[in-house]
């Protein structure tokens, strides 16, 4: 195998990983509050060939200083989380929230295998699920059924007999009962500072990292905004943010992948040729 065939290999394995990235943002373009993931592309290991220093090249100005590069291919780099805020649609239904500041996530619990680990999340359509308890209280949940939690940490829960629900844009939500009483709770939300260090668990959902393993403190990657820090959430009730995947720009990207997977295909072919009429030579 010649190097250009390894190459051309070694390339089209990273463009196939690139085009299951695009086909990934392409299949969430509904997806409540998610976030697209950028990629770009870097150079492999390349070898050097410098040009013999001939005393006439060099009176001549022939010698070029940095010689021959030749690389061995192209190599995927680290995707990044795209924070940019997408569409706010209006839903008008008291249990969807859109988060319209960059970086901040609500907090839900979410349990593996059997361990419950809070979870953040851009998704803000809301649900009441019964409690089997006896005592006529529901919890606040999101679409997947998982708990969402107030500044304690604890699961929101509260009677289900009531007249309306009302959410502050700084996470305050207020559940104004029949009999005239309110219960009032915190939405927890987090700001991300470090948000490329989140890890995608699936279903719109990310857990965070190991701050020991990473050697950084919790307060360097997120922040839970309680007390005065709350006056910096933003939230909407009644609206939902959308997906923040431009489907115009992934579908370029799309066919830019597709035609450089196919030259580097070509040129194993040509490769391939070429070595054909080598060995059939007499």
């Amino acid at each position: 195998m010649n190097r250009s065939m390894i190459t051309a290999t070694n390339t089209m394995t990273q463009l196939q990983k690139q085009l299951d990235l695009i086909g990934h943002n392409m299949a969430n373009v509904n997806t409540n509050g998610y976030k697209k993931r950028d990629v770009q592309f870097g150079e492999l290991l390349f070898q050097q060939f410098n040009n013999i220093k001939a005393p006439e090249a060099e009176s001549e100005g022939r010698l070029t200083p940095a010689g021959i590069r030749q690389g061995v291919g192209a190599r995927l780099g680290q995707t990044t989380l795209n924070l940019a805020p997408g569409a706010i649609q209006a839903t008008n239904r008291q249990l969807d929230l859109a988060l319209t500041n960059i970086g901040q996530f609500l907090q839900v619990m979410v349990e593996e295998n059997g361990i419950q680990t809070p979870t953040l999340t851009r998704d803000g359509a809301l649900y009441l699920s019964p409690i089997n308890d006896g005592t006529n209280r529901v919890s606040l949940v999101t679409s997947e059924g998982h708990p969402v939690l107030d500044a304690d940490g604890e699961p929101i829960e509260f009677l289900d007999q009531f007249k309306d629900l009302i959410i502050s844009k700084e996470g305050r939500l207020t559940v104004n009962g029949n009999n005239g009483q309110a219960q009032n709770f915190e939405l927890s939300v987090v700001q991300v500072n470090k948000p490329q260090l989140l890890e995608a668990k699936g279903n719109n959902l990310f857990g965070l990292p190991d701050f020991e393993a990473l050697g950084l403190d919790e307060n360097e990657v997120f922040m839970e905004l309680n007390g005065d820090m709350r006056a910096e959430i933003g939230i909407t009730q009644g609206a939902l943010e959308q997906s923040n995947v431009d489907m115009a720009k992934e579908m370029t990207e799309l066919m830019l992948t597709q035609r450089s997977y196919q030259f580097n295909a070509k040129s194993i072919s040509l490769a391939d040729q070429m070595m054909g009429l080598v060995n059939g030579i007499r």
